[in-house]
């Protein structure tokens, strides 16, 4: 089953639902907390995309060098109107080296889901970008697949990005707010695990906590240049124009 449902329309359904039956079903839905998400990378995998030969030295030495997996934390704070998603604690790794994990892995991204709008603190190659845009109105197809993760029942659904990038979400309909990592949503519930094939990442919520935030816990630097989503895509763009395959997925990093 596919849908696309304008994303406001589809929120204040979902909210006037939860209204109605807040009382009757405080127990069964999670309103506001905190999520924990494993970001994981295979690093042999975008090693392996990156070479023009199998036998290429730097491929050869970074493989023997460097760990197959790559994981980092970021953590959601969210309720049912907005989120905030960023890095979350920090893992100690012995290797120093490149991981190929691209540009923009620190992102922070507030998204509101009562007025459509998200913001997004992205480093790119040394320089900050604030993106001001209505929030991702992706197209999802529905799967039927069903997966349990951290005890929440999820459903899978199949999107892109960049026209040919596929990305795999769960999504939990226990959780009404519809956000997940990074600038993805739009699902009726939250996104708990995510997968991008071509990018060798997913992101899996390994830790949920309940609690009632704040309003200062919803803040987000205002430094940067000011872009939309497209703006930032076409100047990423154009500055790596002469770097072949390697564009790209640097581009695709630079979106999520």
């Amino acid at each position: 089953m596919a849908f696309k449902i304008t994303f406001m329309n589809r929120y204040f359904l979902l909210l006037n639902i939860f209204l109605f039956t807040a009382i009757a079903a405080r127990g069964q839905y999670t309103l506001s907390g905190k999520i924990e998400y494993e970001k994981k990378t295979n690093v042999h995998a975008v090693f392996k995309d990156n070479r023009e030969d199998a036998n290429d030295s730097w491929y050869q030495d970074l493989v023997a060098k460097a760990p197959k997996f790559k994981s980092t934390f970021f953590e959601l704070t969210f309720d049912t109107a907005r989120s905030i998603y960023k890095p979350g604690k920090e893992v100690e790794m012995t290797y120093k080296g490149w991981t190929g994990d691209g540009p923009a892995a620190d992102n922070i991204v507030l998204s509101d889901f009562t007025t459509g709008k998200v913001k997004a603190v992205k480093n790119v190659f040394e320089q900050k970008f604030l993106v001001q845009d209505s929030l991702r109105n992706m197209y999802w197809m529905e799967k039927g697949e069903i997966r349990i993760i951290n005890n929440f029942k999820c459903h899978k659904a199949l999107g892109k990005i960049c026209d040919s990038v596929y990305v795999v979400a769960f999504y939990t309909e226990d959780i009404p707010a519809p956000g997940g990592p990074e600038m993805f949503g739009g699902l009726p519930g939250m996104i708990l695990e995510l997968a991008i094939p071509r990018l060798h990442t997913t992101w899996v919520a390994d830790k949920i906590e309940l609690l009632t935030p704040k309003d200062a816990d919803f803040t987000i630097p205002e430094k940067g240049k000011k872009v939309t989503e497209k703006q930032l895509f076409e100047t990423i763009q154009s500055s790596l124009k002469d770097w072949g395959k390697w564009a790209g997925r640097y581009i695709w990093w630079t979106v999520l």
